[in-house]
């Protein structure tokens, strides 16, 4: 048996990212952020959504531009805090001793902990309800060369163990079950 509930968010999991944004050292600002993925991949465009009462909102919308940075195990406390203090009241670099690095792109910071920084500027901003969609080009990525295959080029993510976010808790992937195609692939 099922049970019917009130219509709700409950596509789960999500990843848990940080959002660096602002244009000056005494701007910058990150929010941890779940409502957020990809859009299209030719252009490569993602979006953001973000509750307008959210101090970071007013800085990506002046700048209309953002960071997001891909969190990991190790990231994963300072993800969760970044996430429930607000950066009118705090410096969330100085407090979590991220570092602010400079993007090749954007003048939002990147967090230079994180292996994976993807670069965005706004292109659109769509009113939804509690949230407003920051629909963005991706006008760069930034990827930790230590999790680069020398010989292949391979990104390989999964070793810096992401992680996700699952209906108010956080979690790190399991094993891999199989590949993109694995399941109409011949058998050798």
């Amino acid at each position: 048996m099922k049970q019917d509930w009130k219509p709700g968010t409950l596509i789960y999991p999500l990843p848990a990212a940080m959002i660096s944004c602002g244009s000056t050292p005494a701007e910058y600002n990150i929010i941890t952020l779940s409502w957020l993925g990809t859009i299209c991949t030719n252009p490569p465009m993602c979006y953001i959504s973000v509750r307008p009462e959210r101090h970071s909102y007013e800085i990506i919308k002046r700048n209309m531009e953002f960071v997001i940075n891909i969190t990991t195990e190790d990231l994963a406390y300072a993800t969760d805090w970044c996430g429930v203090k607000s950066g009118k009241d705090t410096n969330k670099f100085e407090e979590m001793k991220l570092t602010a690095g400079k993007a090749s792109v954007v003048r939002a910071p990147i967090i230079a902990e994180s292996p994976l920084n993807i670069e965005c500027r706004v292109k659109e901003i769509i009113g939804l309800g509690s949230h407003d969609m920051f629909i963005a080009d991706v006008v760069n990525v930034k990827a930790d060369e230590k999790y680069i295959d020398k010989e292949t080029g391979k990104f390989s993510l999964e070793e810096a163990n992401p992680i996700a976010y699952s209906h108010g808790q956080y979690y790190n992937l399991g094993e891999r079950i199989g590949g993109f195609g694995w399941s109409v692939r011949k058998k050798k």
